[in-house]
């Protein structure tokens, strides 16, 4: 016969985890709703992250600010010996216009890449920094249990830094985040609004995909609308080049390799009856393989070497990984 003896201590401490939680959630909750309220953009989380470093620095927490720019890292020394653990969240909001009923939504605007925009937590940060910011919360009311260290990373810049700025991930780790000390594990979430409350989900291998961002100037010859056999429109190549990168995914990459190819931006022209001299395209790549980042790269370049070449057209083409 098999017997599953389970420790009494192991009950225990569950139930004051649970009772911790319990205590916690409602500060927590009032702290996400403050943050959504008022998002910042990548590289400009200056508000966020002193609240951040504010309530780290209440329990207790050593606090470092300023890593690329913005971040912010804890540490929680445990009362028993053992290994360093981090855990990660993102604090930057997106240049996204809120539309929702919530009496703590975001009516924050400012001007991004020369637009006015509205700025908002679409992608959840707010709810990854405040579950983060609950978790020292409960750690830190139990830290004399601990066995080991806890490290707390609050990145900045997640969506990307600005054009002509360096941040986000690979600017803390060469700013020494992962050092002094170097944790063993790192964990992290994301939030998904698909997913019931109270439920968490996991995937064996990976679970968000490779970022790749892309940004294409297509250059032709300004030409009248009225004639346009004059001119040589850039308009129709780039809208040629967005068709033809949905190839990638259809017909050149396998069917069971996941991946997307988006083009977020396209921009040219100042006057309806007038064809521009150049268009700009700017959007995102996703995968989980790097040899399927290596052929999407690949192809979309063989794909508008083609389309402007026949054109009489040229480009450029930058592919950031």
């Amino acid at each position: 016969m098999l017997f599953l003896f389970i420790p009494f201590n192991l009950h225990a401490r569950q139930d004051k985890i649970d009772a911790a939680v319990e205590k916690f959630v409602p500060e927590i909750i009032e702290i996400r709703h403050h943050i959504h309220q008022y998002p910042e953009l990548s590289n400009r989380e200056f508000e966020t992250a002193k609240l951040v470093a504010g309530h780290l620095r209440n329990l207790g927490i050593e606090v470092t600010t300023g890593v690329a720019h913005t971040g912010v890292v804890g540490i929680l020394k445990g009362g028993r010996p053992g290994p360093v653990v981090a855990v990660r969240a993102d604090m930057d909001a997106l240049p996204v216009t809120e539309d929702t009923p919530y009496p703590f939504k975001s009516t924050v605007r400012t001007t991004y890449l020369g637009q006015e925009v509205g700025v908002s937590h679409a992608c959840g940060h707010d709810i990854h920094t405040a579950v983060q910011l609950g978790v020292a919360s409960v750690l830190a009311s139990m830290r004399d249990e601990i066995p080991g260290t806890v490290k707390f990373i609050f990145q900045p810049a997640e969506e990307g830094a600005p054009p002509g700025e360096e941040g986000g991930a690979s600017l803390m780790v060469e700013e020494g985040v992962l050092e002094n000390p170097h944790p063993s594990a790192i964990f992290g979430l994301h939030t998904n609004a698909e997913m019931e409350a109270g439920k968490i989900g996991f995937a064996v291998g990976p679970a968000l995909a490779a970022v790749d961002h892309f940004i294409i100037k297509i250059y032709g010859k300004q030409g009248h609308g009225a004639a346009p056999h004059l001119s040589i429109d850039p308009v129709v190549m780039g809208a040629q080049a967005v068709m033809a990168f949905q190839t990638i995914r259809s017909r050149t990459l396998s069917p069971i390799e996941p991946s997307v190819v988006t083009v977020g931006i396209f921009r040219g022209g100042q006057r309806f009856n007038i064809i521009p001299g150049e268009v700009h395209l700017e959007g995102t790549a996703r995968s989980y393989n790097p040899e399927v980042r290596d052929t999407v790269e690949r192809r979309m370049r063989e794909i508008l070497e083609g389309i402007t070449t026949s054109y009489g057209g040229t480009f450029k083409f930058s592919y950031n990984r």
